[in-house]
């Protein structure tokens, strides 16, 4: 059995029954890398990295549940999924991501890019141009029905705003799979990703636990969580304020600041936070993009000192972040295994070597800190330093 964090069971139930079976499985998904493994969801040969952790949601569900809104009513199954043997066939599978301009989604077009290599499969990554390009995602999705790919994998770009191209798809007898971003969508084969909420959760308890240390009684936080309406967004905020409200300190979220995850506009957005709250600020806890592109106007300001960044997620950079002392502590949804996961339940689907697919699967999240960067296995999250994405590959005849 893994072991389980039953002090933060404890603290979450009591305080907040309305998420008492999401917080319940968010500690469970919040558990440490270590414990024993259960029997494996798949078959197949382990291909030279761990078999994945993951829980696993089955259906039934009520209508148009999130990923963290399953959790809230599921009795989800540990399980370490092992990869799936080789493709029978070369089955075209379409990836529709937000964009490629960030580590996170490179960490997803590696996980996915060398699986493909692996079992035989076709894969073109169709991107969009960011959080502000819901048409190109769309548009996308059109392209890919037309196109008739066996399957179809989305990281939607709204909680909701992609649900009728998915029932789309589904209606054109195309299975939809859906990756690391969450929707409301009912027409979905199953969704890959991680308790979104959880995420919040652990990033803000981890501060909550360094301001103990530190020995102050209250703390002024400001977040910089990404574009309004994503669901990974909403689920990052909604951690924090879990965890804000059953915090044994005073935390105050001073700010909030929503944009596009590019570098240049997180910047901005964070010299904003900084010259209204910057002298009385803390944290700043931030997405992937967020959190390093807050390092030069805390520079600037010379309040790299007194303010510590705390990231939502883990990438290379923010590894080496964490590393130099600039950031001090990430939770990791593990992009790259998140990826792997996706594409070997769309060919266990596809080969039907799944009788009853999931709801969802949730690759069990990491956290890293200043104490534990050295021994952290990097390789089940970020793509290898240097990677260039591909967009498309062909297995050979």
């Amino acid at each position: 059995m893994i072991r389980l964090r039953e002090s933060r069971f404890r603290r979450v139930d009591h305080t907040a029954r309305t998420w008492k079976g999401r917080v319940a499985l968010g500690s469970m998904v919040l558990a440490s890398l270590s414990g024993g493994v259960a029997q494996a969801q798949d078959s197949g040969a382990s291909i030279g990295f761990d078999p994945i952790a993951v829980y696993s949601i089955q259906r039934p569900v009520q209508p148009q549940s999130t990923a963290d809104a399953a959790l809230m009513r599921a009795k989800p199954r540990l399980s370490h999924m092992v990869m799936t043997g080789a493709a029978t066939r070369p089955w075209r599978i379409a990836f529709l991501f937000p964009h490629l301009k960030d580590p996170y989604w490179v960490g997803c077009s590696y996980g996915v890019m060398t699986e493909a290599r692996r079992l035989g499969v076709a894969v073109d990554i169709l991107a969009a141009d960011g959080y502000n390009d819901l048409f190109g995602q769309l548009r996308a999705m059109d392209d890919a029905i037309a196109a008739r790919y066996d399957a179809i994998v989305i990281s939607p770009i709204g909680l909701s705003t992609n649900n009728a191209s998915i029932a789309k798809a589904r209606a054109a007898g195309i299975p939809v799979f859906e990756l690391a971003n969450d929707s409301t969508s009912d027409d979905l084969t199953t969704k890959v990703t991680t308790s979104l909420l959880a995420m919040g959760l652990d990033a803000t308890q981890w501060v909550i636990r360094d301001a103990q240390k530190r020995g102050l009684q209250s703390v002024n936080i400001a977040l910089l969580p990404g574009p309004a309406g994503a669901g990974w967004v909403k689920g990052e905020v909604e951690g924090t304020n879990l965890a804000v409200k059953t915090a044994p300190i005073a935390v105050n979220i001073v700010d909030i600041r929503y944009g596009d995850s590019d570098r240049i506009e997180q910047s901005r957005l964070a010299a904003q936070i900084l010259a209204q709250h910057g002298k009385g600020l803390d944290y700043l806890i931030g997405c992937t993009g967020c959190a390093p592109a807050a390092r030069l106007p805390l520079t600037e300001m010379g309040l790299s000192k007194t303010v510590r960044i705390v990231a939502y997620d883990l990438t290379r950079e923010i590894a080496s972040l964490i590393r130099t002392g600039d950031i001090y502590a990430a939770a990791d949804t593990k992009g790259v295994s998140q990826a792997r996961v996706a594409i070997n339940s769309v060919v266990n689907h596809l080969e039907g070597r799944t009788k009853s697919p999931p709801h969802t699967v949730l690759v069990q999240l990491g956290l890293v800190d200043q104490q534990s960067i050295a021994s952290y296995p990097l390789e089940t999250s970020i793509a290898p330093e240097g990677y260039v994405p591909v967009l498309s590959y062909k297995p050979p005849r």
